[in-house]
């Protein structure tokens, strides 16, 4: 049986050059970096990674670049997502081939689909699927998978193996690993809220995918082993410390420019966005850039000035 999803897995951002490609150098000095960092695995192609903004060939491109790079030194979460259950299986089929321990995948998007459908979906490619399934719950992008469909796919689908809920309900994941987990042990329950990162895991959460952790890895895996040993009240405390950095890259900057901004302050290049901005966009980000630059100062972080 393959190791259990557990941990924090970087939802790893995409460097562009000035063409506004792939920055393949840059990707792999990023990733070796979280890596030395600490980080338990990797989450490339997910919503940080802005997957809907590359073309196919691209995010499998993105895919082989993480698993080389990675050399197996930790586990990747690879993000599937794709227009219909044909190309999403291709993509697990691919991504199998390519290393990935597991894939992601997010309710189909444009369409509203009901729960018997989101349930139909999810159960054709898990029949199908040469690879370990996590579900990707996030509902300010897609469809919200709902509790019962939840629990109707773990009873029903060994190879989905675990959720990656970006909803930030905390109520809504212990209701999902009270009705879970006494039947499937091996069932992965992951958050994608950084805002409330060590209540959840508190409560039982496996770990998280969270893009704060792209920025600050120290902070949040810091947050993670306090939880882990016990020490709740820490774990706490340097949680409501990161939420003004969090609300700040999450709310004032376009997702995921404030990500990428914050992380570009620990000495990365990640080039201009796929999205084109306005002069007063740009004049923004560079207000943000500053006060990021504040925070993370606050927060003892190294920035790219004092890294080697």
């Amino acid at each position: 049986m393959a190791e259990k999803l557990q941990g924090l897995f970087a939802p790893t951002l995409v460097p562009l050059d000035a063409r506004g490609e792939i920055h393949e150098a840059e990707l792999r000095r990023y990733i070796s970096w979280l890596i030395g960092k600490g980080v338990h695995g990797l989450y490339p192609n997910g919503s940080s990674g802005e997957f809907t903004r590359f073309t196919q060939d691209e995010r499998r491109r993105i895919m082989r670049i993480t698993s080389d790079e990675t050399r197996g030194r930790v586990p990747i979460l690879a993000g599937a997502a794709e227009a219909n259950v044909k190309e999403t299986l291709a993509a697990c089929e691919a991504y199998a081939e390519m290393g990935a321990r597991a894939v992601a995948i997010v309710s189909p998007i444009y369409y509203r689909l009901s729960a018997e459908s989101l349930y139909a979906y999810f159960e054709e490619i898990a029949r199908h699927t040469p690879i370990d399934v996590t579900l990707y719950n996030i509902p300010m992008f897609a469809t919200p998978i709902d509790l019962a469909t939840i629990r109707r796919l773990a009873e029903d689908c060994p190879r989905i193996v675990g959720i990656k809920d970006s909803s930030g309900d905390l109520a809504f994941m212990m209701r999902m690993i009270a009705a879970i987990r006494p039947g499937r042990p091996d069932f992965s329950f992951l958050t994608g809220w950084d805002a409330v990162l060590a209540p959840m895991l508190i409560a039982g959460c496996d770990g998280g995918t969270n893009a704060t952790t792209d920025a600050v890895p120290e902070v949040t895996l810091r947050i993670y082993d306090f939880c882990r040993a016990g020490k709740y009240d820490e774990a706490i405390a340097l949680n409501y410390r990161i939420l003004d950095i969090f609300d700040t890259m999450l709310y004032a900057l376009e997702f995921p420019s404030g990500f990428r901004t914050a992380t570009e302050l620990r000495g990365f290049d990640f080039g201009g966005g796929r999205v084109p901005q306005t002069e007063a966009q740009v004049r923004h980000r560079e207000e943000i850039r500053a006060k990021l630059e504040r925070l993370l100062a606050e927060l003892g972080i190294a920035q790219a000035a004092s890294l080697p």
